[in-house]
């Protein structure tokens, strides 16, 4: 199964760009060859054809979700769809649920799909992660390579 793990962030903010930095440790750790690799940076519409060129989406994002620093949280398919609905967009240019959308209209929207998303504490200007997210990325990566062996076994 060709897999999308797009990574999502502004590296600019500190915790902002965790779905870089997790994306970015993955890919010089781990080799999978099914997997594309991509830094979307704070999202465009140009993503949309690259999303649709894969049957799973796997984000990496610093996410909302009310919880200390460091926390987890992993939305599956329509979970992840619901989620992206009721939140803003935060510093990003685009909404990730906007270039979704453009995927949907081509009929194209990848049939596996899941968020990870990462509850930032710093969002003030810096390159560096805070230690609570940075003491989050095994973890995330653990959930990462748990959601890919999942979907393999479909």
């Amino acid at each position: 199964m060709k897999t999308l793990i797009l990574g999502i962030g502004n590296i600019l903010l500190s915790d902002e760009g965790v779905g870089i930095h997790l994306l970015r440790d993955m890919e010089k750790n781990y080799n999978l060859p099914h997997v594309t690799w991509l830094d979307g940076g704070t999202l465009s519409f140009t993503l949309a054809p690259e999303i649709e060129n894969h049957e799973a989406l796997l984000v990496l994002d610093a996410a909302q979700l009310n919880a200390p620093p460091g926390s987890l949280r992993r939305y599956v398919g329509a979970e992840m769809d619901r989620f992206l609905n009721t939140h803003q967009r935060g510093v990003h240019e685009v909404g990730l649920m906007d270039v979704l959308t453009i995927v949907t209209l081509t009929e194209r929207l990848p049939r596996y799909r899941a968020l990870i998303g990462i509850q930032a504490e710093n969002l003030t200007w810096g390159e560096e992660l805070s230690p609570a997210v940075a003491a989050a990325l095994p973890a995330a990566s653990a959930l990462v390579m748990q959601t890919l062996t999942e979907w393999e076994t479909l």
